[in-house]
């Protein structure tokens, strides 16, 4: 069944929202667009690659303090920060995953965790003299458009959900991309991709780099909405929360949105029964993952056609990626390309 009518249902219902809520729901969903944010951002090293990454959170707070130094100490516009904060988390995520890119599964995981911690002490301790400590850096200054100063609850929605939309269609062109078949292949199984000719470790870099940039432009945003910034709103619990969003979407674009609304909204629904609405959250997760652990949404699996189907010539692709390989190499896998 195509998911396109919807995909569009859910477009007009996030443009219809603030005709509505109130401006606490409509806060609350600023929320749940920038969590959505952050959970597209690492569904490209968890989603797509497979990679185990509980530190995302790091990342999330380079691009929120680069922008809030430049614009309190340089006085940048918010917006001219943006590609910076997203350049500093993307240089950052590639100094730290180099060493560790080798390791795999739960050892992965362990050292990411690390580098969140190490991040938010770094922070606390005012690196430089930059970062405030643990008061963190006020007077953030609201960003601008066009001459168009973006202050209230509303305009932050459209904006944050506009970069999501942005998200979204770039990274679905990238999940049906070469570079997002290649991470596929990895997924499934780096060992087979590698003798397939795909480079496991260059692309495994790319996908944390990738992802960190995006985080660190989320961080931005943030930055911007709360015009305040302190170590502990990225601390580990966070990364978690990412985490669990990309685990319960099953890896999907769409999956991901609809999993930010129900793990950030569902709580805030359930807050009058303060007593009981964790138990409330924790038993539909348990209830969740017994009746669908693949997650609410995951990608479709890709179809090659076969030669001669449908009396049509195969796909470039339809072999798969060691018989397209020996087909252009005359039976050796050129190295470092990958399917």
């Amino acid at each position: 069944m195509s998911r396109t009518p919807f995909c569009i249902a859910l477009g007009l219902t996030l443009c219809a929202l603030p005709l509505v809520c109130n401006a606490y729901w409509l806060d609350v969903c600023v929320s749940i667009g920038l969590y959505a944010l952050l959970a597209l951002s690492l569904n490209v090293i968890l989603g797509q690659a497979g990679i185990f990454h509980m530190g995302h959170a790091a990342f999330f707070a380079v691009g929120a303090y680069v922008t809030a130094i430049l614009n309190t100490v340089q006085q940048w516009p918010i917006f001219w920060t943006m590609p910076l904060a997203g350049a500093a988390a993307a240089l950052f995520a590639l100094i730290v995953a180099r060493p560790i890119i080798h390791l795999r599964g739960d050892y992965l995981l362990i050292v990411t965790i690390g580098i969140v911690e190490i991040v938010r002490i770094a922070l606390i301790n005012d690196v430089f003299g930059l970062t405030g400590g643990a008061n963190g850096i006020f007077g953030i200054s609201r960003p601008q458009f066009l001459g168009y100063r973006i202050v209230r609850s509303v305009q932050f929605y459209y904006l944050v959900w506009g970069m999501a939309g942005v998200s979204l269609l770039l990274f679905y062109g990238l999940w049906h991309s070469r570079f997002g078949r290649a991470l596929n292949y990895i997924k499934e199984d780096d060992i087979a991709a590698e003798g397939c000719g795909v480079n496991v470790t260059r692309y495994k870099l790319a996908a944390f780099v990738l992802g960190a940039f995006w985080a660190g432009m989320a961080g931005t945003l943030y930055a911007a909405k709360m015009t305040t910034i302190a170590p502990e709103s990225f601390n580990f619990m966070e990364s978690v929360i990412i985490f669990a969003v990309v685990i319960l979407s099953g890896g999907s674009q769409l999956g991901v949105l609809i999993s930010a609304f129900l793990f950030i909204g569902l709580p805030e629904v359930l807050r009058e029964f303060s007593n009981a609405r964790m138990l409330i959250f924790g038993l539909a997760m348990m209830i969740m993952m017994i009746w669908r652990p693949q997650g609410l949404l995951p990608p479709r699996p890709r179809r090659y056609p076969l030669a001669g189907e449908s009396g049509s010539p195969a796909s470039p692709d339809a072999p798969g990626p060691c018989a397209r390989k020996n087909r252009e190499s005359g039976g050796v896998a050129a190295a470092g390309r990958p399917a």
